[in-house]
C-alpha cells in the first residue's frame, strides 16, 4: 500500500472536517446575507487578506521555507534549525506589520478624503478591519510549515476547524449585537475573521513546543536563511497562486460590473474547494517535503515515480468530483445554500457559476502539485513566469466573458486559465527533468475520462427523474436529488475503473478493505 495514499488520506480526514465546517460557515453566511451587495462587499474585502493564506499558507512561503527547514534538519543540528525558523518568523512579523500599517493608513486617508459609493465605502471599511488578518495568517503559515517538515500533517490541517468554528460563532452571536441592519451587522463577521485567525495560529503552538520549538527574537536583517526564503518566496507567490490572484483581480472587475457577481461566484468557489482541498491540497502538502527530500538526495527516478503516482491519485478522485459538480450544480446549490436571504434567484446565479468553474477542478489541483515539484528543486522562477502569462490570459478571458455571462464568465475564464497553466508547467517540468515518466498515467486517461462521462450521464438522468417525482421543496427531496445520483455515479465510476484495472482504483479499494479489517479490532 502506498505510503503517499495513507499519509495524504490521514491529512485529508482533518482537511475534510475543516472543509465541511467551512461549508457550514458558508451556509450560515448565505442564510445571513445571501448574495446581496453587502455580501459582495464583505467577500471582496475578505478576499484581499485571505489571498495571503492562499499565497503563503498553501503556497509561496511554505514552498520556499520547508525545503530549507528540511535541509537544516538533515544537514545541520536542531539548534540551527530552530534558530533559522525564529529568524524567518521575526522577519515575517516585521514585514507583515509594516504592510498592515501602510494599508490601514491608506484606507483611512482614502475614506476621509473621498465620498465613495455606499457599497464601495462599506467594502473599504470592512477591509480596514480585516486586513491585520494578513499578519496572523502569515505567522500561521510558518508554524504550519514547520510542523509539516517535522512530519505533522494532521494538526496544521485541523487548525482550520478552529478557524471555521470561530467564524460561525461570529455570525450567530456577535453580528446581531452590532445593529439591526445588515450593513451594520456585517462588521461582526469582520471582527470574527481576526479572532479566528489568532485562534488558528495558537492551535499550532502546543505541538511545536513538544517538538522543542521556543520563539526567540533573531534579527532578520542580514540572516542568510531569511534572504534565501525571501528570494525564493517572491516569485513563488505568483507561481503557485495564479488562480487566487486571478480570482481577486477578476472579482474586483466583477464588483464594478454587477454588485451581486462577487457573492454568487464566491459561493461556487467555496463549493468547488471542498473536493480540491480535501484531496488536492492534502496531497500537495504531503508531496512538498517528500519531493524536497528526494531532490536533496538526487533520487530522480523516485522523484518522477512519486510525482506520477500523486498525479494519478489526484486525477482519479477529482475527475469524478468535477463531473458531478457540473451535472448536479443546481440541486447541490439548492440543498446547501437556499435558505433565508439566499433565494431561488441566488441558486440560479451560483449554480451557473459552479457549472462553468467545476470543469477546471482537476487543473486547479494539478497546478498545486506540479508547482511543488519545481519548489522541491528550489526553482520558484519557472512557475512565476508561467503564472504571469496565465494571469494575462485570465484578464483577457474575464474582460471578454464577464459582460455576456456574468458569474459564468468568471468561471469559464478561470477554467481556461488553469488548463493553460497546467500545460505550461508540465512542459517546463519535462524539460527540467529530461523526462517525466507519465506514460502509465497517460495510458489510463482514456479509461478515466470514459468512466467519468458514463457516471456523469447516469447522475444527470437519475437527478432529473428524481426531481420530477420528488419535486424541489423539502429537505428529503433535496437530499434525494443530490445524494442518490451522486452515490450511484460514484459506484459506477469506481466499478468501471476497477474493471479496467486502473491502478488508483485498485489501491483505493485495497485501502478501504484494510481499514474495514482493522476497524473491529
Amino acid at each position: 500500500m502506498s505510503q503517499m495514499l495513507k499519509s495524504s488520506g490521514t491529512l485529508a480526514s482533518a482537511t475534510l472536517t475543516s472543509r465541511v465546517l467551512g461549508m457550514v460557515r458558508e451556509i450560515v453566511y448565505a442564510q445571513f446575507m445571501g448574495d446581496t451587495p453587502v455580501a459582495s462587499a464583505f467577500k471582496l474585502a475578505f478576499q484581499i487578506p485571505n489571498l495571503f493564506r492562499r499565497l503563503l499558507g498553501e503556497g509561496a512561503l511554505s514552498a520556499a521555507f520547508i525545503p530549507i527547514f528540511k535541509a537544516k534538519e538533515k544537514n545541520e543540528n536542531e539548534q540551527e534549525m530552530w534558530r533559522a525558523a525564529n529568524a524567518v518568523i521575526s522577519g515575517m512579523v516585521v514585514a507583515a506589520a509594516g504592510i498592515v500599517a501602510l494599508v490601514i493608513l491608506g484606507i483611512s486617508l482614502a475614506l476621509a478624503a473621498r465620498q465613495f459609493e455606499a457599497n464601495t465605502r462599506l467594502m473599504l471599511a470592512l477591509l480596514r478591519i480585516m486586513f491585520p488578518y494578513m499578519l496572523v495568517i502569515c505567522l500561521t503559515a510558518v508554524l504550519m510549515g514547520m510542523l509539516n517538515a517535522r512530519g505533522h500533517f494532521f494538526i496544521p490541517a485541523a487548525g482550520a476547524v478552529v478557524l471555521n468554528l470561530v467564524m460561525i460563532a461570529s455570525v450567530l452571536f456577535l453580528a446581531p449585537r452590532l445593529g439591526r441592519e445588515l450593513d451594520q451587522q456585517i462588521f461582526g463577521l469582520a471582527i470574527g475573521v481576526l479572532i479566528a485567525g489568532v485562534a488558528q495560529a495558537a492551535f499550532q503552538l502546543p505541538t511545536l513546543r513538544r517538538e522543542g520549538f521556543r520563539y526567540r527574537w533573531v534579527a532578520p536583517w542580514r540572516d542568510a536563511t531569511v534572504r534565501e526564503v525571501v528570494r525564493k518566496m517572491i516569485p513563488g507567490a505568483l507561481g503557485v497562486a495564479a488562480f487566487q490572484v486571478n480570482v481577486l483581480l477578476t472579482n474586483g472587475l466583477a464588483f464594478w460590473v454587477d454588485r451581486q457577481i462577487v457573492a454568487s461566484f464566491d459561493y461556487a468557489v467555496r463549493l468547488m474547494e471542498l473536493p480540491q482541498g480535501v484531496f488536492g491540497i492534502s496531497l500537495a502538502t504531503y508531496l512538498l517535503p517528500t519531493l524536497s527530500g528526494l531532490a536533496a538526495e538526487k533520487k530522480y527516478a523516485e522523484f518522477r515515480g512519486t510525482l506520477q503516482q500523486g498525479l494519478s491519485y489526484l486525477i482519479f478522485v477529482n475527475l469524478i468530483a468535477s463531473v458531478l459538480l457540473v451535472v448536479l450544480a443546481e440541486p447541490i446549490i439548492r440543498l446547501i445554500f437556499e435558505h433565508g436571504k439566499f433565494d431561488e434567484g441566488s441558486t440560479q446565479r451560483a449554480s451557473f457559476a459552479l457549472a462553468c468553474l467545476a470543469p477546471g477542478l482537476v487543473a486547479f489541483s494539478t497546478v498545486n502539485v506540479v508547482a511543488r515539484a519545481f519548489y522541491a528543486f528550489g526553482d520558484t522562477e519557472t512557475p512565476m513566469k508561467i503564472s504571469v502569462v496565465c494571469l494575462g490570459l485570465n484578464l483577457v478571458f474575464a474582460l471578454w466573458l464577464i459582460l455576456p455571462f456574468r458569474q459564468g464568465g468568471l468561471g469559464i475564464a478561470n477554467t481556461l486559465t488553469a488548463c493553460c497553466n497546467v500545460g505550461l508547467l508540465i512542459y517546463a517540468l519535462s524539460r527540467k527533468l529530461q523526462r517525466l515518466d507519465l506514460a502509465r498515467l497517460i495510458r489510463v486517461l482514456p479509461a478515466l475520462l470514459g468512466s467519468a462521462i458514463v457516471a456523469g450521464a447516469i447522475a444527470w438522468g437519475t437527478g432529473h427523474v428524481l426531481e420530477r417525482s420528488l419535486g424541489r421543496e423539502g429537505l428529503p427531496a433535496r437530499l434525494g436529488t443530490v445524494f442518490v445520483p451522486m452515490a450511484l455515479a460514484a459506484l459506477v465510476y469506481w466499478g468501471i475503473t476497477f474493471y479496467l484495472q486502473v491502478p488508483a482504483a485498485k489501491e483505493i479499494a485495497s485501502l478501504f478493505r484494510r481499514r474495514l479489517r482493522v476497524g473491529p479490532k
